[in-house]
């Protein structure tokens, strides 16, 4: 079974108190969700980045974005927030 992928969606410009402008992850975060091995946690930190985006104005395109991210890796896609 495929694994749950990064939120990560290759923009990487961390221009928001060092949050990414797409993801809102910060670096530290970005190399934690590597190392995140059960599906469960990874679900998890998904979640976070959602409401990191909800309290910094979010990205627009990144629930669009990472959907189709999901759907290519043939992983079932979290709630993601309409955009």
């Amino acid at each position: 079974m495929p694994k749950l992928p990064s939120p990560c969606i290759d923009v990487c410009k961390y221009k928001r108190e060092g949050h990414c402008i797409a993801c809102s992850m910060t670096k530290p975060q970005k190399k934690a969700f590597k190392s995140l091995k059960k599906e469960d946690q990874r679900h998890g930190f998904v979640q976070l980045v959602m409401a990191q985006q909800a309290q910094m104005g979010k990205f627009k395109a990144w629930p669009a974005v990472y959907e189709k991210k999901c759907r290519n890796k043939g992983v079932t896609v979290p709630l993601l927030p309409e955009g």
